[in-house]
């Protein structure tokens, strides 16, 4: 790993996911592990900028239509029908990245599970010859899965922090780390920081 073409990519850690205020913290959705990745996840994040390296922040984004109402997918809007106006808007309170982990060297909007899904992503890799990716956020068999599973079709070296993602479910935050054991190099937050040491 070589801190210069390496990136930290979380995946959806916002305020509408994390903060009380946002939008799952009013609907009472979250849980203790999510809620601890920020500060978990920090100085990973301050040891590969100070080693050279990069951070992107991948935020999940409701565009807003017509009037400020989002476009929401069907099985979202059944999955989690408390989403309304205002939530996940680009620009909102609830889009942002949480303070714990601002700033991030590059934002990407995404739309779906994936970060790579109709994002500029790709584009910002290839621009900066960013080569691999250490992976953290939620949720572990959603967003961070997908993209996880994606950058390997795109033969990126990645590296997925065990204790730096996190589901609504332990169970199956486990059971997908084994599953992806097979597309990506896994170990902790601080495993990785003293990996990226190591090699500055």
């Amino acid at each position: 790993m070589i801190p210069a073409r390496t990136a930290l990519l979380t995946i959806d850690l916002q305020n509408d996911f994390l903060h009380p205020d946002g939008a799952y913290g009013r609907a009472g959705q979250s849980t203790t592990a999510i809620a601890a990745l920020p500060e978990r996840i920090a100085p990973l994040k301050n040891a590969l900028l100070a080693a050279g390296g990069h951070y992107i922040s991948a935020q999940f984004t409701l565009v807003p239509g017509r009037g400020g109402d989002p476009l929401i997918a069907p099985h979202l809007r059944e999955l989690r029908p408390f989403l309304t106006k205002g939530d996940f808007t680009p620009g909102g309170f609830g889009h942002a990245l949480v303070d714990v982990l601002q700033p991030a060297d590059f934002t990407v909007e995404k739309i779906a599970y994936s970060a790579f899904y109709q994002t500029r992503l790709e584009y910002i890799l290839r621009a900066m010859n960013i080569d691999t990716l250490i992976v953290g956020g939620i949720v572990t068999n959603g967003g961070v899965a997908s993209t996880v599973r994606d950058a390997h079709l795109r033969n990126i070296h990645t590296v997925l922090l065990s204790d730096g993602c996190a589901a609504f479910n332990e169970t199956v935050h486990a059971a997908t780390l084994v599953s992806l054991g097979s597309v990506t190099d896994v170990m902790t937050c601080m495993q990785a920081a003293e990996l990226v040491g190591g090699t500055s």
